[in-house]
């Protein structure tokens, strides 16, 4: 039997010789991800959703808000700490009724303010995780890793069941920030600190 190593660099002592797109170094990342054969289920989950996602959220200390359509302006206020929030500027009109006052829209002094409201691009239920690709409602990736207090806007269509879901969701050729409750480390003794590689506080508002 060819041994793993060997196999591989067959592999790679071939690699072109019959794909003229190889020689030139033009590929598509994309359509080869489409073409890997996935043996596996997609999907392990089909009802309550949301449900789930709020589970996942609070095991990863993560503060999870019922916030309907009608409700998530009195939610988001509610939460505001002391000090100006930044914002992209694309958030919907909607959700900000009655903040504007305590909201500002980049270019701004990231660490000055006292956190950020996003939207996502996709929600992972059985992981608790939110995805950002720093798209629409998102901001620049600097924009979620500064503000020590981030909150984040989920809506139904962007929950996704499973890992594989949410990957065939997303553009894989954009930056993604995958995030799993408040930015925590810990050292050799399980001492845990969070807040060190991005906010202390992740607040999510299930709409």
């Amino acid at each position: 039997m060819t041994s793993a190593r060997q196999a591989i660099l067959d592999r790679l002592r071939s690699s072109g010789a019959d794909d003229p797109a190889a020689d030139s170094g033009v590929g598509d990342p994309a359509a080869e991800y489409d073409q890997i054969t996935r043996g596996y289920l997609i999907r392990h989950h089909e009802h309550d959703l949301r449900e789930l996602l709020a589970e996942r959220l609070a095991d990863y200390r993560a503060i999870v808000h019922d916030a309907p359509v009608g409700e998530l302006p009195e939610a988001l206020l509610n939460a505001l700490r002391e000090g100006p929030y930044v914002i992209p500027p694309d958030l919907p009109a909607e959700w900000m009724t009655g903040l504007a006052d305590r909201m500002v829209t980049e270019p701004y002094d990231l660490e000055a303010v006292a956190g950020v409201i996003t939207g996502c691009a996709v929600a992972i239920a059985e992981t608790g995780t939110i995805v950002l690709d720093h798209g629409p409602r998102q901001g620049r990736r600097a924009l979620t890793l500064v503000p020590d207090h981030h909150l984040v806007v989920v809506t139904p269509d962007q929950i996704a069941a499973d890992v594989p879901e949410a990957l065939a969701r997303l553009d894989l050729t954009r930056p993604l920030t995958f995030i799993s409750g408040p930015s925590a480390t810990s050292d050799i003794e399980l001492s845990r600190v969070e807040g060190v590689h991005g906010p202390r506080t992740l607040e999510v508002f299930l709409r």
